[in-house]
């Protein structure tokens, strides 16, 4: 992925933005925005026909240390390559890439109304952690929050 990608990116979340139960942003960053928050080894984009159907990236979760090792997903798939098997495709590869950078934890915080998202992160082997209810606002209604994990099975088991 790299900046020659974010105009299809940009659309790509534009759509996911357009669900309602994608993200609680309701606006396209910049591209520098969008750089300074995610981590530069681990983002993917899927293409098709030399379009861009989907693409994954990480964030890191906190600026400290201890949690050097624990990222949260973002994964976006274009409206017209949903059901495609685009995303789970995209998600191994992310795995494989967190952890050939060291990461041993991925997380993702998912509106509970985003059924594929869900499906998706059980089928890579997320684990169901549970559920924050009203954790923020989404055009003045409250959302909830359901909350999955990954534990690497090869870094961080020493």
């Amino acid at each position: 992925m790299s900046e020659v990608h974010w105009p299809e990116l940009a659309q790509i979340y534009k759509e996911g933005i357009a669900t309602g139960f994608a993200t609680f942003e309701k606006e396209i960053p910049s591209y520098e925005q969008w750089n300074k928050n995610h981590i530069s080894c681990c983002r993917l984009v899927a293409l098709s026909n030399d379009n861009v159907s989907g693409w994954a990236a990480l964030s890191p979760v906190s600026g400290r240390c201890v949690y050097g090792g624990v990222a949260e997903v973002s994964i976006y798939i274009a409206e017209a390559a949903r059901g495609l098997g685009i995303g789970y495709l995209l998600m191994e590869e992310l795995i494989a890439a967190s952890e050939n950078a060291g990461f041993w934890t991925l997380q993702s915080g998912i509106f509970p109304e985003n059924k594929a998202s869900i499906k998706l992160h059980e089928k890579a082997g997320f684990r169901f952690l549970g559920r924050r209810e009203r954790v923020g606002q989404l055009d003045g209604v409250w959302k909830d929050n359901v909350l999955f994990e990954r534990r690497s099975k090869i870094v961080g088991i020493e």
